[in-house]
């Protein structure tokens, strides 16, 4: 479901020209400070972030660890994803950092954030970046269980 559509009145309620200001897919540590400091805006009233870490469980299956590989296309899946959200919202600001490579438990695995003028539109911009981040950049999880199994995740 879309957002709800809205007339704003003041052209810095807009959708900044450029908003997008920090995306990658990349094998290093991600950095809360990073992906945060790269979305202020002054006419942002309202910054939503999102933060997914590498948890100790899936489906009841305890994880020992993970593993991230991305397609060669990635960077740019995710750039056309942010493309789409910054046209569908009043962004003024967003970035989105993915890791790949092998994690631990308490890892940061991506980071996104998104500012817009008004809370609402922030956070329903940062769940439509992460959800269309996760459902269509091509990023593939290998997980390895606690009991030595292991799975592919979205490949």
């Amino acid at each position: 479901m879309g957002a709800m559509a809205r007339t704003y009145e003041h052209p810095r309620e807009q959708a900044h020209p450029d908003p997008i200001r920090l995306l990658a897919v990349r094998d290093s540590p991600l950095s809360l400070d990073e992906v945060f400091g790269a979305v202020p805006d002054d006419a942002a009233g309202g910054t939503a972030l999102f933060v997914g870490t590498v948890r100790d469980h899936d489906e009841g299956a305890g994880v020992a660890a993970l593993g991230y590989t991305a397609h060669p296309t990635a960077e740019a899946e995710l750039r056309r994803v942010a493309e789409k959200v910054a046209a569908e919202f009043p962004v003024r600001a967003l970035a989105a950092v993915h890791r790949v490579g092998d994690l631990v438990v308490g890892d940061l695995a991506v980071v996104v954030a998104v500012s817009c003028p008004h809370r609402a539109e922030a956070f329903d911009a940062c769940r439509r970046l992460i959800d269309d981040l996760k459902h269509e950049v091509p990023i593939w999880k290998h997980q390895r269980f606690t009991d030595g199994t292991e799975e592919w995740v979205g490949a």
